[in-house]
């Protein structure tokens, strides 16, 4: 692919990050900062903060070769590879168990900044979101509270960020009488219940979702997650890992289910959050096939991205609709609502951020696969992956045995672990028999890695070892020691 030519556009410095401004062809051509894990928006479905506009006009289009550039500008050497990890959580009042509404977060959100030194991101006199450092925190349509964490090289970096953002978030929240849950979807309350952030990209997919899915408002409003962001060397070494990634989700989800209760009961799901993702909106959410073709890099990702049904385009302050148009009429000025406009690398940016599979490429990869849980789960799974990722011996061994899966296989893995998880059927064996074989190829990664990583990924023996996922152990409790109630969750995931 000839892309390599292409890099005057977003040159990769030493350090991994883009070489400052450049220009091509006589226009402005703005480079990206890297990141590991941080990009302007991330997280389920969301940005941490109104996007950021270039102070150029464009005046010739960018092409398709400058997006290419783009995602080729993440590429690193191995020793510029971080972590980056984002979790997401359900805020409630202590006393009524009731969703937070906006004030309360917004009290929240201004007594971090005031005690622990972050910035405020505002949009339309709101806070939204706040920034430290290359951490950010930011909201999700209903309230629900991400840290977004910063590239960090090693997983007792990871764990410790995540140990402070809980305690400042403990701290500020035990005063307000607000606790946080570590679940992956609203265990009692219904949709009409959850409020409504004052974000103007929300405003917008609220309106859409509908038209393209049945559940797309229940991700939106009602789900959590944990995600890793993890880093590549090369186009090769991007594909691989997709792969893996992709073919390894499903593994994930069921190792990490954590989303058994829909108001008040039961829901029938081990992991409700991963099935709702297979009637959002399945223009921009899915296994991706194309993936495992031959043919695919750089280029065939970007053409999908291109195809994805855009969200918005942000300009002067505001986000102006346009649901269902095409990048490509962007591309050429022929936006039927912002006639004339050209496309920035920050609008791509925020296209890819619009965009849902289940491992999602940006200048990095993301693992999109887990249930939100409590905070030891949230040091496991950048574990998890960090073993099989970032080691090049277990990478080698995940392709070897996934090479010869099937698509159809796959989607059935997809489809089945929701429901089933580590006792979903898979040839001659069953899931929990693939996470055994995992998570060992896994403990040999970390091991090599040399940082003595391997204890964080006690809990993911423990649930393999038992065979119990973690809404199993919900489920059980819900029928015996809480008789038959999901109020005693809030107590058991607060964190």
């Amino acid at each position: 692919m000839a892309v390599a030519s292409r890099l005057a556009v977003a040159r990769v410095a030493p350090d991994g990050g883009a070489a400052g401004r450049r220009r091509r062809r006589g226009r402005p051509v703005v480079a990206v900062p890297t990141a590991a894990g941080r990009g302007r928006g991330r997280g389920g479905a969301v940005a941490a903060s109104p996007p950021t506009e270039e102070a150029v006009q464009m005046t010739e289009p960018l092409t398709k070769e400058d997006f290419m550039a783009y995602l080729v500008s993440g590429c690193k050497p191995k020793e510029n590879w971080r972590i980056g990890t984002e979790h997401e959580k359900f805020g409630f009042e202590v006393d009524t168990l009731r969703p937070i509404k906006y004030d309360q977060i917004r009290d929240i959100l201004n007594g971090l900044a005031e005690r622990f030194d972050w910035d405020k991101i505002v949009e339309e006199n709101n806070v939204i979101g706040l920034k430290q450092g290359k951490q950010s925190i930011s909201l999700e349509p209903g309230g629900q509270f991400e840290l977004s964490g910063a590239p960090l090289e090693t997983l007792h970096q990871t764990c410790a960020e995540v140990n402070s953002h809980l305690y400042q978030v403990k701290a500020v929240g035990e005063e307000m009488g607000i606790g946080f849950l570590g679940i992956g979807f609203q265990p009692k309350w219904a949709l009409s219940d959850i409020p409504i952030m004052p974000k103007g990209r929300y405003e917008i997919m609220r309106n859409y979702m509908p038209k393209v899915g049945s559940l797309g408002l229940d991700m939106m409003f009602r789900t959590c997650t944990v995600q890793v962001n993890l880093d590549f060397s090369s186009e090769q070494d991007m594909i691989r890992k997709f792969r893996a990634g992709l073919a390894l989700q499903p593994i994930a989800t069921a190792i990490f289910a954590n989303s058994p209760f829909k108001e008040g009961k039961p829901n029938g799901y081990l992991s409700l959050r991963s099935h709702i993702w297979t009637d959002t909106d399945n223009n921009r959410s899915g296994m991706l096939p194309f993936v495992f073709d031959d043919s695919f890099g750089f280029e065939r990702y970007v053409d999908y991205a291109l195809d994805v049904p855009m969200y918005f385009v942000y300009r002067n302050k505001k986000y102006i609709d346009c649901t269902g148009m095409s990048f490509r009429d962007f591309m050429v000025g022929k936006l039927p609502q912002a006639p004339g406009e050209l496309p920035t690398l920050n609008d791509w940016e925020n296209h890819l951020t619009t965009i849902f599979p289940e491992v999602r490429l940006k200048r990095y990869l993301e693992m999109r696969g887990a249930d939100g849980g409590p905070w030891r789960r949230l040091c496991a799974l950048p574990a998890f992956w960090v073993g099989l990722l970032y080691d090049e011996e277990s990478l080698q061994s995940i392709s070897d045995m996934t090479s010869d899966w099937t698509n159809e296989e796959r989607e059935m893995l997809r489809r089945k672990v929701p429901v089933t998880g580590l006792k979903t059927p898979f040839r001659d064996g069953y899931v929990r028999d693939l996470a055994e074989e995992i998570l060992q190829l896994s403990k040999n990664g970390l091991e090599r890695r040399g940082y003595k990583e391997v204890g964080f990924l006690r809990e993911v023996d423990a649930v393999i070892s038992s065979g119990v996922t973690p809404a199993e152990r919900l489920l059980n409790l819900y029928e015996t020691k809480w008789q038959r109630s999901v109020d005693p969750v809030f107590q058991e995931l607060l964190y």
